[in-house]
């Protein structure tokens, strides 16, 4: 589910993932926070079913400050965990690979490839 601990893991992995990442100038990001929908029918089970996607927020950049649109896409095995009311973290592909993630600094959006 989305919740308060699962903002907390992917604030942490994103944080990971920025410091092991070989991609100027991410490689020098931090984050600093993600956020929920401000409300829970944006992220209610019909919803990310029906678009595979939640749009959050989160605060990356070189001092982890910038608030960034947060686009959380979700894979089949998330999907499916979502659905049940299964935690999605093991869902967050590892740090140590640069192709769950993406960002637009101009845009301030970060897209997130769950599994």
């Amino acid at each position: 589910m989305l919740d308060q601990d699962f903002c907390s893991f992917l604030e942490y992995r994103i944080g990971e993932a920025f410091e092991k990442s070989s991609r100027e100038p991410f490689n020098h990001f931090w984050c600093d926070g993600v956020g929920l929908p401000p409300f829970e029918a944006d992220y209610s089970i019909k919803t990310v079913n029906d678009k595979r996607q939640v749009v959050m927020s989160a605060y990356i950049g070189p001092v982890g400050q910038d608030k960034y649109e947060l686009i959380l896409k979700f894979g089949k095995k998330a999907l499916s965990r979502y659905a049940r009311g299964f935690d999605i973290s093991e869902c967050v592909p590892s740090p140590e690979s640069d192709n769950w993630w993406e960002v637009e600094i101009d845009r301030r959006t970060i897209l997130i490839q769950l599994d």
